[in-house]
């Protein structure tokens, strides 16, 4: 299939259910930050939003939370915050707000559309990024991978610096009145059509491989200087142990597919789970062949809050940044374990809700692992040894012949929930760390998406992370802003763009380069292997 030349830029415009928020430009000598926020929906529209968070609404005195702030928020019904306060959420100091028209140009969060299309010709499912480039390696570009339920993976080259405004720019008209920002170095690349059913995960171990798995049981390595698939793991199709209520599986069939699937650290092992089968499998990259199987003990899953009609299924795996604990996701729980498998510590939201999507907290000396729910919570949990160690002293009784209780990790603090005023469900969501200064607490957005359409971006600093000495969990967080999209997003990606600005008008741009120098220009990104 010939590669489409086709910018995706072109239909920047949207129909958006929501208000959009008043475009303020930002002064030149001002400093900002540039996020790049990418979501896929149920509508199988891909969805580019550049935000830019001016410096000066990122200090210390207008978003660090103190504890009088703390007290006053969970006195206030559902956390609302003060007349004084802006219409994004900062307590401010500053011009009030009437009929959504600011009396003064202050600063705040601005949104525009980078690109708005329909990617695949049915829902969208996940999203992958490449790793991101240094702000020095200017001639690198960061490779965007789309996976839906219409078996093709998309991949697009997404520009890692933000566009620069040129004199006599005019802005792009559109029908919502939202802004738009378009970058030529934004460009499809083609499609990879390897997978005989629908795409439930991508992940990019390094800019050279991309990995995909898909409902048809297999797990494909492609080389991403010329897209061939380099080796396809097969996992078996599960026995049939009854139909488990809810189950879509043809009659005389059984479901079967890869849920989701986790890179060690070192690049040599896999773990993966799948449909229908109580067990995650370890898989050796060296030789691309199975290492071992774990069976889920009944006593764990009834303890991670799996009753007795549910699937019993991992849907999420997730590895530390260490390699030393991973943690497996269930419907309504998740059960970290160490490296040599064995239950270390369980995560159950009180109440019990389901879980949709699970992170690590990047830069942590300790792990600190983010959970998001149905009822709108963002839950830290730490899944350090000794705050596991405090826990197994607890007054625990062994009710169980085969297994001992398992520990519950220690829930620290919330973001979001009734409290923070958001109960929708949270379908996605992801941790960025922003440039900061020596000697400066560590400062974060933390963007948030779901079925809802709306794109929040909440800020949050470390140290709030530790700042509970009691028994009770608190609330953290503030939100910046919001984006309405009007669709109801399944997947999210976001990144902090690294560059000053693009090409001027004049440059010329050097052709991209993979990991070992070869032109990925050169080869189509179509592939129509088995």
């Amino acid at each position: 299939m010939a590669k489409r030349k086709r910018e995706f830029v072109e239909e920047a415009s949207h129909n958006s259910k929501g208000k959009t928020r008043r475009v303020t430009e930002v002064p030149k000598q001002a400093t900002a930050t540039y996020l790049h926020l990418i979501t896929g929906s149920y509508e199988r529209t891909l969805h580019g939003i550049i935000a830019t968070i001016p410096s000066s609404i990122l200090s210390a005195s207008n978003v660090a939370p103190t504890e009088q702030h703390k007290q006053d928020e969970s006195a206030t019904p559902n956390g609302e915050e003060e007349k004084n306060s802006t219409s994004n959420g900062i307590s401010k100091k500053g011009p009030e707000v009437t009929n959504g028209i600011l009396e003064k140009e202050v600063d705040e969060v601005t949104f525009a559309d980078s690109f708005l299309f329909n990617a695949h010709t049915s829902a969208i499912r996940c999203l992958a990024l490449s790793p991101i480039p240094k702000p020095d390696d200017a001639q690198q570009k960061v490779i965007l991978a789309t996976g839906g339920t219409d078996e093709r993976i998309n991949l697009y080259h997404i520009s890692p610096s933000p566009p620069v405004s040129k004199k006599g720019h005019v802005s792009v008209p559109s029908l919502s009145g939202a802004s738009i920002s378009q970058n030529p170095r934004n460009r499809e690349l083609g499609s990879l059509l390897h997978h005989s059913s629908s795409i439930t995960a991508l992940y990019f171990p390094s800019r050279s491989k991309l990995l995909s798995s898909a409902e048809d049981n297999t797990i494909a390595v492609s080389r991403t200087r010329d897209w061939n698939v380099l080796s396809t793991i097969k996992a078996p199709i599960p026995k049939p142990v009854g139909r488990p209520s809810g189950d879509t599986a043809a009659p005389g069939e059984v479901p079967a597919g890869v849920n989701d699937f986790a890179v060690h650290p070192s690049m040599k092992l896999m773990l993966s789970v799948g449909k229908g089968e109580r067990s995650m499998r370890l898989w050796n990259l060296v030789t691309g062949k199975k290492a071992g199987v774990l069976n889920f003990d009944r006593d764990v899953l009834q303890q991670v809050g799996e009753g007795k009609y549910g699937t019993g299924e991992g849907r999420r795996i997730l590895w530390d940044a260490s390699g030393e604990e991973f943690v497996v996701g269930f419907e309504r729980g998740a059960c970290v374990y160490d490296i040599e498998s064995k239950p270390k510590a369980k995560l159950c939201p009180s109440p019990l809700t389901k879980i949709h999507q699970m992170h690590y907290v990047p830069g942590m000396k300790k792990n600190i692992l983010a959970v998001s729910t149905e009822d709108g919570r963002i839950l830290f949990y730490n899944t350090s040894p000794e705050a596991i160690a405090e826990e197994k002293h607890a007054d625990i009784e062994e009710k169980y012949a085969k297994l001992p209780p398992i520990p519950e990790a220690n829930l620290i603090v919330q973001l979001g929930g009734k409290t923070g005023g958001l109960t929708t469900r949270i379908k996605d969501f992801e941790i960025l760390i922003l440039p900061q200064e020596q000697g400066q607490p560590t400062k974060s957005i933390i963007i948030t998406a779901g079925s809802d359409g709306t794109v929040r971006l909440w800020f949050l600093l470390f140290e709030e992370l530790f700042m509970n000495q009691q028994k009770t969990t608190i609330q953290v967080g503030q939100v910046l802003a919001k984006y309405d999209t009007g669709n109801r997003i399944t997947c999210l990606k976001a990144f902090v763009m690294t560059h000053n600005g693009d090409l001027e008008e004049g440059e010329s741009e050097g052709e991209f380069k993979g990991l070992d120098g070869d032109d990925v220009e050169s080869s189509s990104a179509t592939n129509d292997s088995d």
